[in-house]
Parts: C-alpha cells; structure tokens; sequence
C-alpha cells in the first residue's frame, strides 16, 4: 500500500487518502474543470473553482457547496513534522532577549516599517555586540527598552504591530 497524502477542508476536517482508496471513486470528466463523482452509491457534481498547484491549495464546489482543500504528500508531512515548512509566513509579534546584556543602539522607532533582516537594535553580551534583527517584515509597535538599559534573558525589547 502506498503513503497516504493528508486532505485538509476547510481547515476543520483531515483525513487520509491513498491511490488504494481513489479505487472506489466512480468519475467522469464533464469539462476541463467539472466531474461527476459517485461513490458508495451517491453522486456528486465536483467544479474546481481555483487551483494553486505550487500550494496544493484548491477551491472546490461539490454540488453547489465551496470548499477550501489543501493536500499534503507525505514529503510535505514530513517537512512539517520536522518544522522546516517553506514558504510559511512567519507570525512573530515580539522580539525577546537571548541573553542578558546592555542595549547600545535602537536605529528604528515606534512605527517604523522593517524588512525582514533590518537591524532592531544591538545589544552587548560578554563584551559583544549583537545585532539583533527583524525575524519578519512588519511595523515596530512598541519599543520596551531605552538605549542604555540593562536587560535579563527573555525581557521583552520590541513588539511589533
């Protein structure tokens, strides 16, 4: 039996399908986009209405009904379950020390819009400077530290909108 790939609708349901269990679909091909399904002895009338292969995300009406469906191959899962997912955006709303330290530069303001890989601030640790740098692209909401602070480990520096 091959690997299943995971079915997600609507971001609600998961479930599993093989090629194994596509067998008991009954289909036909209506137009470049419309089949009629039958399956367990009911029938189905299934449009794609969008289609993002490179996502494997699809919009569907399955008799009149939308649907949101993404397919993960068992590569994908794998990524996932190992946390390396590509081309997810990153949701980081504040930015913490990794180490105690005393601030030496703040170059952006309240906000500032960033880039990803802009400079926040720069703070010095066992007689180094660290720049720390924006995780993801935003707009700094509010800056917690003032040049010249003393921060622990895990104070908060910079939360962003």
């Amino acid at each position: 039996m091959s690997k299943p790939f995971e079915v997600k609708v609507n971001g609600e349901w998961s479930f599993e399908m093989s090629p194994e269990t596509l067998e008991g679909y009954d289909q036909a091909r209506l137009s470049p986009d419309t089949f009629h399904v039958i399956h367990d002895a009911h029938s189905f009338t299934v449009q794609i209405l969008e289609a993002d292969f490179n996502q494997k995300i699809y919009k569907v009406s399955v008799d009149g009904k939308p649907y949101s469906v993404s397919i993960s191959n068992p590569l994908d899962q794998l990524i996932s379950a190992m946390g390396f997912e590509v081309g997810t955006s990153k949701n980081i709303s504040q930015i913490e020390a990794p180490m105690p330290g005393l601030i030496l530069d703040i170059p952006v303001s309240e906000g500032d819009e960033v880039k990803e890989g802009d400079a926040l601030l720069v703070l010095e640790a066992m007689k180094m400077e660290n720049v720390i740098l924006s995780p993801r692209d935003g707009v700094i909401g509010k800056i917690a530290v003032e040049k010249g602070a003393a921060v622990d480990k895990k104070s908060l520096l910079i939360e962003f909108k």
